[in-house]
C-alpha cells in the first residue's frame, strides 16, 4: 500500500516516485515546492528518489504530481509492481558513459598528441576533434544540461549547473579557438610551454570531465541501488500465492485474497503467506530470512509462525491471524522504507548548505575569471582557473553522505534482525550510556516453565508429575499450563479427571484416579491444614514459584516454576558492559525474583516493584541525572517508557504499541541483538560523519587550488567524481558489519 488510510485528523500519507533529480539541491527544490501547498508536509529523499508527503484528506494526488511537474521534474504515485526507475536510470547512465568513454579516449589521445607534437598534425585535425566531442558534450552530458535548463527556468541553480557550465564553456572556448582562433603559444599546468594551436583544443577537457562525471554518477546510482536492494529483498520474501482451505478443498489463490481467519496449507519448501497459528502438523521452519535466527524453529499445533519464513519438512495447516500490510514482514518493509524518508538533523544541514553553495560558487568563478584578467594574465589562464572552480565545486558527495550510509545501515540491520526506524534513532544512539532492560518477556521468555521438582520421601517423580499434570489440565492459568507441559513431556499419557474445581488465586482441586488432588500455593495448604516438609521461602527467594501438591490430604512434593531467563541474556549484558554501558533491570516483580534474575545475567542495577504506569517516570528520573537512556521492552505497558527514553528498542514479538513507540525494532529473538543494534547505530553514524568531513574538507581544500590555477579542469573533474565514489564506497562498508552470531560462526 502506498497511500495510508486517513487518520483522525484527516491526514494521509502519499509516496511519490520522483524522476529527474540529479543532486541534493534538486530534492530540496521539490521539497520546497510541495511544502508550499496548504497543509502539506513533504520529505524528499534524493538517494531513494522518493517523496513522502502528508496531505489533507481533500487534496488529490494529481495536485501533487502536477506541482512537481511544474517544478521541472517528473512524479507518479508509487504502486506495487512498478518498474524499477532506478534500474532504468542506471541503464541510461551506462549507455551515455559507454559512448562518452569510447569517444573521449581517442579524442584525448588525438588532441593531446597533436597539441604536443606539431609534426604529427594533419589538415582538418581540429575539425575531427570537434566532431568527436559533439556527441559527448551534447548527448552524453544531456542530463547535466537538462537539469541546468530546469534550474534557469525556475531562477535557481544546482550542482549540475556547475557541471553543465564547465563542460559547455570548455567546448565553446575550443570551438571558437578552432574556427576563429589564435595561434599563439600556450602553457599547460604541470607540463610547461606548448606549441601554437594547442590552446585551441580544450575539447579533451569537455569530453574528459563529462566522462569522469558520468562514471561517478553511474557508480553512485548503481551503488545506491545495491544498498536499497537490501531492503527490497524483504519484499521478495513474501509469498505471491497461497493454498487456501475452503469448503474442505485446497485452492491456490493470489495472496491478496487471503483474509484473517482463513486456513491455509504450507507444504515443505513453501513460504508462509501470512502470520498465523499452526492448527495441525509438525515441522521445522527456516526463519533466518525474517528474524536472523540461524537455527530452524520447531513448530507444532498452537505455535505462532511468521509470514515470509519457509517450511522445511512437514505439511502444516495454519490459521491466518494477520494478512497483507498487517503481517510482521510487511510492517518491517514499510518501516524500513519510511526510515529512508526521515532525515537526520545532519542531513537537513547539508540541504541548507547546498541551497546557498551553488550561487556562491558561481560568484567565485566569476571573481576568479575577473581576478586573473585584472592581474594581467591571459584570457586562457583566467578561463582555465574559472572552469576548474566550476567543476571542482560540484558537491555531489554532500548529497550522498547521509542517505547512502543510512540505507546501507538500515539494510544491514534488517539482515541481522535489527530494524532502524529512522536517522533520529542513529543520532539518539550516539551518547547512550545506560541501557534499561524490562524483565518479563525481554530478559526472560515470558512463559512459565517447570525448572525443578522435589518429591516427598516415598513419592516418585513420575507420580508427582502425574497427579499435578492431571489436576492442572482443567485450568487455563499460565502456571497450570507450565505444569501440564512438564508432565506431558515426561509421561506418555495423563490420567483423566472426574471432577475439577478452580480455586482463584490459590490453585486447583481435582479427583484423579479416585484420589483427591490439591495443587496450589502455600497459603492454600495453610488454609487446609496440610503440613509442608519443604522450605518454601528459600524457593521464592531464588525467584521461583513453588507449586505444592497433596494427595488425599498428604503432601507429596512440589514443583519449581519460573519465567526462565533467555539463554542469550547473560551474553548480551556482558557485551553491553564491554561497550562501557551501564545496565539496569526493570520489573514489576518483587525484589527477590528481580535479584535472582539480575545475579544470573550480571546487570549493574535492579529496579523492582515498578508499576507499569511508573516505568516512564523512572526513565525520566534516570535522564534527569544526566544519563542518556536506551530502553528495551516488549509489552503494552512498556510503550510510554520506550517513547520517553532517548533510544527505544522493542522486541518484534511484543505488542503493537511497543513497536510503534520504539526507535529500533529487534526482530531476532536473541538479546545479543541489543548490543549489536547499538554498535550498528554507532558505526552508521560514524560513517555519516566521516562522509561529511570528507565531502566538506574536499571542497574547502580544492576550491582555493582551482581559483589560483593549480588544477587543470580535467584533473578537477576526475577528483570530484572520485570524491562521490569514495563516499558511496565508504557507506557500503556497513554491509560487512558483523553481528554477534556472525562472529561466532567465524570463530
Amino acid at each position: 500500500m502506498t497511500t495510508a488510510a486517513p487518520d483522525i485528523d484527516g491526514v494521509r500519507t502519499v509516496d511519490l516516485d520522483v524522476t529527474g533529480m540529479t543532486c541534493a539541491a534538486c530534492s530540496a527544490r521539490v521539497e520546497r515546492t510541495l511544502n508550499k501547498l496548504d497543509g502539506v508536509r513533504a520529505s524528499v529523499n534524493y538517494a531513494t528518489e522518493r517523496a513522502t508527503v502528508q496531505v489533507p484528506g481533500g487534496l488529490g494526488d494529481d495536485v501533487l504530481v502536477e506541482r512537481i511537474r511544474k517544478a521541472g521534474y517528473g512524479a507518479r504515485v508509487c504502486a506495487e509492481n512498478d518498474e524499477d526507475l532506478t534500474l532504468n536510470r542506471v541503464r541510461d547512465l551506462r549507455r551515455r558513459l559507454i559512448v562518452a568513454a569510447l569517444l573521449a579516449m581517442p579524442l584525448g589521445d588525438l588532441s593531446i598528441t597533436l597539441a604536443l607534437v606539431p609534426s604529427m598534425r594533419f589538415p582538418g585535425w581540429q575539425v575531427l576533434c570537434l566532431a568527436l566531442a559533439v556527441p559527448v558534450v551534447f548527448w552524453a552530458a544531456l542530463p547535466f544540461h537538462r537539469a541546468t535548463l530546469r534550474n534557469l527556468r525556475h531562477r535557481s541553480s544546482s550542482m549540475d549547473t556547475l557541471v553543465s557550465l564547465g563542460v559547455l564553456t570548455s567546448f565553446a572556448w575550443s570551438a571558437w579557438a578552432t574556427l576563429f582562433g589564435g595561434h599563439e603559444p600556450g602553457y599547460w599546468v604541470g607540463f610547461g610551454p606548448t606549441a601554437a594551436g594547442a590552446d585551441a583544443i580544450y575539447l579533451d577537457v569537455a569530453a574528459g570531465v563529462t566522462t569522469f562525471l558520468l562514471a561517478g554518477r553511474y557508480f553512485e546510482s548503481r551503488s545506491r541501488r545495491n544498498a536499497a536492494g537490501l531492503l527490497a529483498a524483504l519484499d521478495a520474501l513474501a509469498a505471491k500465492a497461497v493454498r487456501v482451505v475452503r469448503d474442505g478443498a485446497e485452492r491456490m489463490v493470489p495472496v491478496g485474497e487471503l483474509t484473517v481467519g482463513d486456513r491455509f496449507v504450507v507444504k515443505p519448501g513453501e513460504a508462509f503467506a501470512a502470520d498465523g497459528v499452526v492448527e495441525s502438523g509438525r515441522s521445522t521452519v527456516d526463519v533466518s530470512a525474517v528474524t536472523g535466527e540461524p537455527v530452524p524453529a520447531e513448530v507444532a499445533p498452537g505455535d505462532r509462525v511468521i509470514g515470509g519464513s519457509v517450511n522445511r519438512e512437514g505439511r502444516l495447516v495454519v490459521h491466518a491471524t494477520a494478512v497483507g500490510t498487517h503481517t510482521q514482514l510487511a510492517q518491517m518493509t514499510a518501516l524500513a522504507e519510511q526510515a529512508q524518508a526521515r532525515k537526520a538533523a545532519v542531513q537537513r544541514l547539508v540541504d541548507r548548505i547546498c541551497a546557498v553553495f551553488v550561487p556562491v560558487v558561481l560568484v567565485l568563478a566569476l571573481l576568479t575569471f575577473g581576478g586573473w584578467l585584472l592581474t594581467g594574465h591571459p584570457v586562457r589562464d583566467a578561463f582555465t582557473a574559472a572552469v576548474s572552480v566550476l567543476i571542482i565545486a560540484c558537491p555531489c558527495a554532500l548529497g550522498l553522505a547521509t542517505p547512502t550510509a543510512l540505507m546501507a545501515g538500515v539494510g544491514r540491520g534488517a539482515q541481522l534482525g535489527i530494524l532502524i526506524k529512522g536517522p533520529d534513532a542513529l543520532e539518539a544512539s550516539r551518547k547512550v550510556d545506560t541501557v534499561v532492560l524490562d524483565k518479563t518477556g525481554t530478559v526472560t521468555t515470558g512463559r512459565m516453565t517447570v525448572t525443578g521438582w522435589r518429591p516427598a520421601p516415598g513419592c516418585g517423580q513420575s507420580d508427582l508429575l502425574r497427579f499435578a499434570g492431571a489436576a492442572e489440565a482443567g485450568s487455563e492459568h499460565a502456571i497450570a499450563a507450565a505444569v501440564v507441559a512438564a508432565a506431558r513431556a515426561e509421561l506418555p499419557v495423563l490420567p483423566k479427571i472426574s471432577a475439577f474445581t478452580a480455586l482463584p488465586g490459590l490453585g486447583a482441586e481435582a479427583t484423579v484416579d479416585g484420589h483427591l488432588v490439591l495443587v496450589g500455593s502455600s497459603r492454600l495448604f495453610g488454609d487446609r491444614g496440610i503440613a509442608v516438609a519443604e522450605n518454601v521461602e528459600s524457593i521464592q527467594a531464588a525467584g521461583a514459584v513453588p507449586v505444592l501438591i497433596a494427595v488425599d490430604g498428604e503432601f507429596i512434593g512440589l514443583l519449581e516454576v519460573r519465567d526462565v531467563v533467555k539463554p542469550s541474556a547473560a551474553a548480551a549484558v556482558t557485551a553491553l558492559r564491554a561497550q562501557g554501558l551501564r545496565t539496569v533491570l526493570l520489573t514489576g516483580d518483587h525484589e527477590a525474583a528481580a535479584r535472582a534474575v539480575a545475579a544470573e545475567i550480571g546487570v549493574d542495577e535492579v529496579r523492582a516493584g515498578v508499576l507499569p504506569a511508573d516505568k516512564a517516570r523512572l526513565i525520566d528520573e534516570l535522564r534527569a541525572t544526566g544519563s542518556r537512556v536506551a530502553m528495551v521492552g516488549d509489552g503494552i505497558n512498556d510503550g510510554p517508557a520506550l517513547a520517553t527514553a532517548d533510544l527505544g528498542m522493542a522486541m518484534a514479538r511484543g505488542s503493537d504499541i511497543a513497536l510503534r513507540s520504539a526507535d529500533l525494532v529487534l526482530v531476532r529473538d536473541d538479546l545479543r541483538v541489543v548490543p549489536d543494534a547499538i554498535r550498528l547505530a554507532g558505526r552508521t553514524l560514524r560513517i555519516i560523519r566521516g562522509n561529511l568531513v570528507w565531502a566538506f574538507g574536499y571542497n574547502v581544500a580544492a576550491l582555493p587550488l582551482a581559483a589560483f590555477g593549480l588544477l587543470n579542469p580535467l584533473i578537477a573533474g576526475a577528483a570530484m567524481s572520485l570524491s562521490s565514489v569514495l563516499v558511496v564506497s565508504n557507506s557500503l562498508r556497513l554491509r560487512s558489519f558483523e553481528g554477534s552470531q556472525t562472529k561466532e560462526k567465524h570463530n
